[in-house]
């Protein structure tokens, strides 16, 4: 038997499930297991920040992470705030 935490964070809303599952468990078992109404927005899927697809199998232990799309892209945050910090 793997105990797993599931676990997603949105802004707003946070939900920490602990889970009892079969040995061979994957990501996909969790997420049924869990039975989560908001998991639409959900653009992928970690295991301890590690990137994994609902095939991935569990360990026990494991936080599997509900990951939401980013809002918008690093590269050009980090561009506007680098512009507002030269213009003072």
């Amino acid at each position: 038997m793997l105990r797993v935490q599931l676990v997603m964070a949105w802004p707003g809303r946070h939900v920490l499930r602990e889970l009892q599952l079969p040995d061979g468990a994957c990501v996909d078992d969790a997420l049924r297991m869990a039975a989560l109404d908001d998991t639409g927005s959900v653009a992928g899927y970690a295991v301890f920040g590690v990137a994994a697809d609902r095939q991935t199998l569990l360990h026990d232990g494991d936080r599997v992470e509900l990951l939401r799309a980013l809002v918008a892209d690093p590269k050009d945050a980090r561009r506007r705030r680098a512009d507002r910090q030269r213009e003072g």
